[in-house]
């Protein structure tokens, strides 16, 4: 059975977005999901098929990554969790510059998913890199009332999404043209952007939900509170909100994955009902 790598064009983009959101599960860990791809559609659909990497066994797809500045973040199917021939495969196409993935000297994997593929980067001295925190909250109950008047983002109301975003992360370059073409990704038609406003009716806090389908984890990415409005509880408020608007999509949990230095953040998530899970490792290849 032939194992080839190819990068994603245009017209394969919903096929990988598709393969993703089928292997998103409860229990495993919390992988590359369809919001993830839908986030960093902000340059268009032309930048995000550049930037995956599809390997498939048959012509069926079996993982998938999202290359970023030296650093591929995989999903991987289940059924391929403790393959050992396809995760040496894996491994040879992330080690060799010549295959167009990762580029010669020091370089990055998340690979939070895929027994045998993280065992082979253990085996392969490739060191543990950036520690984080995943957080996960069950959605079978219904989730309690969260204080913030909540809209859904659209055309109208997306300048003041905008400007929370960029309040909350303050090296954001997040346009309206940049918003707009996540609107317009695939993985979107299954999400909502949201918006939070105070007793003031003054925007404090936005994020975005991912559902990959009925019954399968949706995801938080990105969610904020604008600087000028912290400590008022309003962290809690929209994690709640996101996660009522997932369970409203059919989405079994909401998950969330934030860097563990970022103690605040994992502090409003817990607040908010979700489990902290034990944090996770990056992989990375010494130079």
């Amino acid at each position: 059975m032939s194992i080839t790598l190819e990068t994603a064009t245009v017209g394969s983009l919903d096929e990988v977005v598709e393969a993703v959101a089928s292997w998103q599960q409860d229990g495993g860990s919390v992988q590359l999901h369809p919001g993830d791809l839908g986030w960093n559609s902000s340059f268009g659909a032309d930048a995000l098929a550049r930037s995956l990497r599809v390997w498939r066994r048959d012509g069926l797809i079996l993982a998938a990554g999202m290359v970023e500045d030296g650093l591929i973040r995989m999903a991987v199917a289940p059924t391929v969790d403790r393959d050992e021939s396809f995760a040496a495969q894996l491994l040879a196409d992330l080690s060799d510059p010549e295959r167009g993935v990762l580029p010669a000297g020091s370089a990055s994997v998340e690979a939070r998913y895929g027994a045998a593929f993280r065992e082979l980067l253990h085996q392969n001295d490739w060191v543990a890199d950036e520690s984080w925190t995943p957080l996960r909250r069950d959605l079978t109950e219904k989730v309690e009332e969260w204080g913030l008047r909540i809209e859904i983002v659209d055309q109208s109301n997306a300048p003041e999404r905008i400007a929370v975003h960029r309040a909350s992360f303050p090296n954001s370059t997040l346009t309206l043209e940049r918003w707009q073409a996540v609107a317009a990704s695939a993985p979107y038609r299954r999400a909502r952007c949201l918006l939070g406003y105070d007793a003031h009716d003054i925007p404090v806090a936005a994020a975005t939900v991912w559902s990959a389908g009925p019954g399968r984890p949706g995801l938080l990415e990105p969610l904020g509170v604008h600087q000028d409005h912290r400590g008022h509880g309003y962290g809690k408020a929209i994690s709640l909100a996101a996660a009522a608007a997932l369970q409203d999509l059919g989405a079994s949990s909401a998950t969330v994955c934030t860097p563990t230095t970022n103690t605040a953040g994992v502090a409003a998530y817990a607040s908010a009902g979700f489990k902290e899970l034990p944090p996770t490792t990056d992989f990375r290849r010494k130079a």
